[in-house]
């Protein structure tokens, strides 16, 4: 059974346009740490980067659901997004 949903490269290259990684981006998998680990992922880029989702993949993010948990690594990222894709 396929799953629809975002695709972890398509969260990769959210971040890395948001971050203006470049090349940096292209070593991510699902296990590297976003929050506190990548020094370009402050406050202003999570919220760019959920602004970013939200246009891109007709979801809304409350406030409420933002924790660190949801940025820790990159696939805990893509799971918060297809969750909310699923609801």
């Amino acid at each position: 059974m396929e799953t629809v949903g975002i695709t972890l490269d398509q969260v990769k290259l959210i971040v890395a346009e948001i971050l203006q990684l470049g090349a940096r981006a292209d070593a991510f998998t699902r296990s590297t740490p976003l929050l506190g680990s990548v020094p370009e992922f402050d406050s202003m880029a999570v919220v760019s980067v959920i602004t970013a989702l939200e246009d891109n993949y007709g979801i809304v993010i409350e406030d409420d659901e933002l924790t660190a948990e949801v940025f820790a690594t990159l696939g805990d990222l893509q799971d918060f997004v297809n969750q909310k894709m699923a609801s």
